[in-house]
């Protein structure tokens, strides 16, 4: 690979990292508001199917994005990505709560109260979400990379769909707990949401393998590479 590859594969990278940690982050700050999507009219639990957060709206980017770099930058650099969107999770943390404490004017539009009913839980949920979401993408990555071993580079489908699924359950099981435990959401929700997040959650990773092995069809034609093979940055 030339000098000039190299530099285009570095900058699609950094896109890539924006896109992942502007989702992660976007995610936190959102999930205070719920939805119905309401392709069915069941009940389960007796909480509707796909009443779910509009913080999951974001949140199957970050997945596919990681396993997008997995497969064409290898495992490390899925793994920094990671450790760059905690970074940033914390640092928007840290804003919210300065923000929070610095009294808003007679004139703002936004007062003190308005705000705190949209960001007040925001640090709770910034802390659940980074220790779901520690733990979910790293076991997203590792279990992506075990299929590509396993299966020599083919089967694409097979480690996006199993990886994703896996990690993303483990996700909203983690973080449900959490949010319950704060009184956040109440506990005769957890079961509803558990299975409407998770079967949807499902959907999406199904939906996105497509773009998935677009965006792999593209790298690979772009620079000319093999099966199982990945760029090294430099």
């Amino acid at each position: 690979m030339t000098l000039k590859d190299k530099l285009a594969a570095q900058r699609i990278y950094l896109f890539l990292a924006a896109l992942f940690i502007t989702s992660l982050v976007v995610s936190n700050l959102i999930f205070q508001k719920f939805f119905y999507w309401y392709p069915f009219d069941v009940e389960i639990f007796g909480a509707k199917l796909f009443e779910i957060s509009v913080g999951i709206l974001p949140y199957p980017i970050t997945f596919l994005i990681t396993d997008l770099i997995s497969e064409i930058y290898g495992k490390k650099r899925a793994n920094q990505v990671v450790i760059a969107g905690i970074f940033a999770s914390v640092f928007s943390l840290l804003i919210i709560l300065v923000s929070s404490q610095v009294p808003a004017t007679s004139w703002s539009y936004v007062d003190d109260e308005t705000f705190s009913l949209v960001f007040g839980n925001s640090a709770i949920a910034v802390f659940a979400s980074m220790i779901t979401y520690l733990f979910a993408q790293f076991v997203d990555i590792q279990i992506y990379h075990f299929w590509k071993r396993l299966t020599k580079g083919k089967h694409l489908w097979l480690r996006n769909n199993f990886s994703t699924w896996f990690s993303q359950f483990v996700d909203t099981f983690t973080i449900l707990i959490l949010l319950c435990t704060f009184g956040i959401i109440p506990w005769e929700n957890f079961q509803g949401l558990l299975i409407s997040g998770f079967l949807f959650k499902v959907i999406v990773a199904a939906c996105d393998t497509p773009l998935l092995y677009l965006g792999v069809y593209l790298f690979k034609k772009r620079f000319k590479l093999k099966v199982n093979e990945e760029i090294a940055l430099i």
